[in-house]
């Protein structure tokens, strides 16, 4: 899937980790990504984590995709940071998924927390 995902690509994400459900990805905060505030622009993280509910959906070989996500921002995160994004599967039905994913940065404090359902078609990779 990476290979094809030029978005997660432009975002220099990294996989740590992939497994049946679960996957870990990682990106570093660059000057590019921050806003007027000088601090990521809450998209960055949002992005970082739908990349890890979309690995770890589709690590079971279906091709899913996302019909409902919800992320709280509970840090800033500013240049420099290493984000690395943990999803895990909660649920995995006929044709949906439940999926959590955590956001840390280097210091292992969490910066986001995003919920997301996956549709889950019957068509294989």
């Amino acid at each position: 899937m990476l290979e094809r995902d030029a978005f997660s690509k432009w975002l220099f994400i990294s996989v740590l980790n992939i497994s049946k459900g679960s996957c870990e990805l990682k990106a570093t905060i660059t000057k590019d990504m921050l806003n007027g505030f000088d601090i990521a622009h809450g998209g960055i993280s949002y992005s970082l984590a739908d990349s890890a509910l979309a690995f770890a959906a589709n690590s079971h070989g279906q091709k899913c995709v996302s019909i409902e996500t919800s992320i709280s921002h509970t840090r800033p995160c500013k240049l420099g940071d290493e984000l690395k994004a943990t999803a895990v599967e909660v649920h995995r039905g006929r044709t949906t998924g439940i999926y959590q994913v955590n956001v840390t940065n280097q210091e292992n404090k969490t910066i986001a927390l995003l919920k997301g359902t996956v549709h889950i078609s019957q068509e294989l990779w």
